[in-house]
């Protein structure tokens, strides 16, 4: 029985697939052209959520080089590691002095005993945001991408992703792009395998030539 806290594996990936495929021929449509879309994953805890907040507002290319190099300065990449080292260490591996704070906070959070990320691993999805919002650079983005991304979360949909946005207008031939509130909503149908919905865009958007 499928619940929010079902993990995406390759049967459930292909579950979900066929039944967005059945309800939406457009999704079906990029499984036709492109196959089944891979099952993106990052690691749950520390390391996934620092991945995921380098990810912010850059090119996927980007945050994987510049993950890569904090990776490789940060040896090994832990909380209490990473508050060891000062901006200018972490500037060589690409982050901004913005995002430097971002994972000091975080750092910081887990280290005083504020936040126990693999006990909140096990918590709903509604508890996981509220208490990873409290942490500065952290929003609903982030919280999305980190439910879908390191916990494998089935029903998770970042609507404020640009690459979503594009990849639906594309998909769909609209002549503007949908705001994050209206994919929001029409994400609904999509229930409770948005967070497959997500992963079939992304792979259109990566399919495809497109302009942003």
């Amino acid at each position: 029985m499928l619940t929010e806290f079902t993990s995406l594996t390759p049967e459930t990936i292909a579950h979900g697939v066929g039944e967005l495929a059945s309800r939406d021929r457009d999704l079906a449509r990029i499984v036709e052209q492109f196959g089944y879309p891979p099952n993106w994953q990052c690691e749950p805890g520390f390391i996934g959520l620092i991945e995921t907040i380098v990810g912010q507002q850059v090119s996927v290319a980007s945050a994987k080089a510049i993950f890569k190099r904090l990776s490789n300065i940060v040896v090994p990449l832990t909380p209490e590691n990473l508050l060891t080292y000062d901006d200018l260490q972490l500037q060589a591996a690409g982050l901004s002095r913005q995002k430097i704070s971002y994972c000091r906070g975080l750092a910081q959070a887990i280290t005083n005993g504020k936040i126990d990320l693999d006990k909140l691993a096990l918590e709903d999805a509604a508890t996981i945001r509220t208490e990873l919002k409290q942490i500065k650079g952290i929003g609903d983005w982030t919280v999305d991408n980190y439910l879908l991304m390191s916990l494998q979360r089935p029903d998770v949909f970042p609507k404020g992703d640009l690459g979503l946005i594009v990849a639906y207008q594309k998909l769909k031939s609209l002549a503007t792009r949908p705001t994050p509130k209206e994919l929001e909503k029409i994400a609904e149908k999509w229930r409770p395998w948005r967070a497959i919905a997500a992963r079939l865009l992304w792979h259109y958007y990566l399919s495809i030539p497109t302009k942003i």
